[in-house]
């Protein structure tokens, strides 16, 4: 059952009234058959690194598309609405460095929410972001050592984390100064909670396949609407 907030507004006549938030869902496509995607063999020439993969290395996950065409990893948000970041109190992200590969690769946060990085790994890890509108950052994390904890004061898209040790690990971190986002899911669906009514702008980004844009009209009972991408 779709949970909806009842939202005070001030009409022209300056009379309280009440609207209701509501969720915009939908699910992303992916249209033909999904890119081919390349085995890590870099994996294999680290001692440490192939004792994680007795088989074959684990392969890149640049386009996740399941068995029915879902697309997972695209990113949705609401374009051009003023900052309304509740980071600060928002619940913790969380990455994680596992099998000597981030998880997830793809995540979306907001300014001030807290970020943390874990090792799970028997290895040694530095963690070095590369952003272009938030500061720097380079630092070890040993085996067994505490988590790094970040938090991002700027909106940036697909900020860049990586692992100069590992050369082919990475993820990438998008930050947003609103709360009215998601990343679609391995079944390509997403949501994006209790948005206010009124018309938007619509956006959906992957990292590799582009930008999409949709004009939408929230009311109480919310809206639905999917993309389709397909691979040039």
């Amino acid at each position: 059952m779709r949970k909806n907030i009842l939202i005070l507004t001030l009409t022209a006549f300056g009379v309280l009234q009440m609207a209701s938030a509501g969720d915009i869902t939908g699910v992303i496509n992916f249209k033909g058959a999904a890119p081919a995607e390349k085995e890590l063999t870099p994996i294999k020439d680290d001692p440490n690194c192939a004792a994680m993969y007795p088989g074959a290395a684990p392969q890149t996950k640049f386009y996740v598309v399941s068995a029915n065409g879902e697309l997972a990893d695209v990113i949705v948000s609401l374009k051009g609405i003023p900052g309304k970041s509740i980071g600060a109190s928002a619940a913790t992200a969380t990455l994680d460095q596992k099998g000597a590969l981030y998880t997830p690769q793809i995540i979306a946060i907001q300014t001030g929410q807290k970020l943390v990085v874990k090792n799970s790994d028997p290895v040694v890890h530095n963690v070095h972001t590369k952003p272009t509108a938030n500061p720097e950052s380079n630092q070890v994390q040993m085996q067994g050592g505490a988590d790094l904890n970040y938090t991002f004061d700027k909106p940036e898209m697909f900020l860049k984390f990586q692992c100069d040790v590992h050369p082919w690990m990475f993820a990438w971190v998008s930050v947003f100064d609103h709360p009215f986002f998601a990343v679609s899911g391995a079944d390509g669906k997403f949501a994006i909670k209790n948005v206010p009514p009124g018309k938007y702008t619509l956006e959906a980004m992957h990292r590799k396949l582009g930008t999409q844009t949709a004009e939408i009209e929230v009311k109480g009972d919310g809206a639905v609407q999917g993309f389709t991408f397909e691979k040039k």
